[in-house]
């Protein structure tokens, strides 16, 4: 990514620890996709946009502000992209899912805060992310107390908008979601200066659901009993999609889906027949976390899906396009995200349904639930989903991880007993 040099120069960012990062990420990538044998033709997209990570798409985002356009950094599922495009602007996903990041949050959050926002801060602090570089706003939002903490200190020298996440699922929490989109439309016009219109809005949620419908078409290519993409390229198909132009990778989904549903035609598989089916829920693993779905399927079994921010959650459901006033399409966009279940809400029964349905429709054979160290939401409601799973029959594994190494081997040693236990 030499090319782009004098671009991190522009954006002020630490060039030597830059340079660090960018010496170890091809060679963890190398190991962990390009050792996998008949890989779909279509994933040459996605390696390439890893290839060039810090690079090819801040390039284009810095294009777009020089002719005007605004870009809203944002951490999680539950903003409402629509909104953004409908006024012109862009949304981009924000790092956060390496250890190297890690450190340089631990200089001014708890050692016991939770990896992903120790990274996504030190991502920032230490000047190593373009995407925190260029992005001229962060949203935020309250799904956990320490995400509340670290938008204090994120929205320090880049202006910062947090939005409020209900934590029942009531018609009144419904509601008062559909309320916080609008008045988060509202910034969102005064921030960029364009009108948000019924017209406009339509048409990015038309462009949104495109993008979903797309993404569920490639995880649909492993419900049935042959594999044709592992669970490692479909995640980095997932963890890709929260940076890419939502336009481009839709037609970017549905062309690897094109070419997985022929394989499954023809019987082409990237697993041996009976391959243990796995299905992970539980935190988000956002790029580069690859560790836990290439520890499991390199010990005998395949991910075939994840009930996950970074899987099901980010795609399922579309949001209802027949709305004609601003009003109600702000009650559609708040009425589709809500269906997420995040661990923040209580109660949380749509997770366990969730988790039950996706286990029968993706025919799995056993469930790993992953929770990222210090995660008090989905540790605590770790003990709900595996006494349900256990209720239902199908087997489950409870792990706590990081985004370290250290613990490598020991995963791989349990979740080896697992697959073994479901032989």
């Amino acid at each position: 990514m030499s090319n782009y040099v004098e671009m991190w120069k522009d954006l002020g960012m630490d060039l030597d620890t830059h340079d660090q990062l960018c010496q170890v990420l091809p060679t963890a990538f190398g190991d962990v996709y390009l050792s996998q044998e008949n890989r779909p033709e279509g994933m040459g997209f996605w390696d390439f946009v890893v290839s060039e990570i810090h690079g090819i798409r801040p390039s284009e985002l810095i294009e777009a502000q020089k002719k005007g356009q605004k870009v809203f950094g944002t951490f999680c599922v539950y903003v409402p992209d629509e909104v953004v495009i409908a006024a012109n602007g862009i949304v981009t996903g924000l790092c956060g899912g390496s250890q190297f990041w890690v450190p340089g949050g631990e200089k001014v959050l708890p050692k016991s805060t939770c990896p992903l926002i120790k990274a996504s801060v030190g991502a920032r602090l230490d000047r190593t992310c373009p995407f925190f570089r260029i992005a001229d706003m962060y949203v935020g939002e309250t799904t956990c107390d320490g995400k509340k903490k670290a938008w204090e200190i994120l929205g320090k020298d880049v202006p910062m908008y947090i939005m409020d996440v209900p934590q029942m699922k009531r018609e009144k929490d419904i509601q008062k979601w559909a309320e916080e989109i609008a008045a988060f439309a509202k910034e969102v016009e005064k921030f960029t200066g364009n009108e948000i219109t019924v017209e406009k809005l339509n048409e990015a949620i038309r462009t949104i659901n495109e993008k979903r419908q797309a993404m569920a078409r490639v995880f649909a290519a492993t419900k049935g009993s042959n594999l044709p993409i592992s669970g490692k390229d479909r995640l980095l198909m997932t963890q890709i999609a929260f940076f890419d132009d939502p336009s481009r990778c839709a037609q970017m989904c549905n062309k690897l889906a094109d070419e997985l549903e022929q394989r499954n035609r023809d019987g082409v598989s990237v697993f041996p027949a009976g391959t243990k089916r796995i299905l992970l829920t539980g935190t988000p693993l956002a790029i580069p976390n690859w560790k836990l779905h290439h520890i499991i399927e390199t010990s005998g079994a395949a991910v075939v899906c994840e009930e996950m921010c970074t899987g099901t959650r980010y795609f399922e459901n579309l949001v209802d396009e027949t709305q004609t006033t601003l009003e109600g399409q702000f009650r559609a966009l708040s009425e589709r995200y809500m269906k997420n279940n995040c661990a923040c809400f209580t109660p949380n029964t749509g997770r366990i349904d969730d988790i039950l349905r996706l286990a029968k429709e993706y025919q799995v054979d056993g469930v790993i639930d992953v929770n990222l160290k210090f995660c008090c939401l989905y540790d605590t409601e770790g003990y709900t989903v595996e006494k349900a799973l256990k209720e239902a029959g199908i087997p489950v594994l409870g792990i706590e991880t990081d985004y370290t190494d250290t613990d490598a081997e020991q995963l791989r040693t349990r979740i080896g007993a697992f697959i073994e236990l479901l032989k």
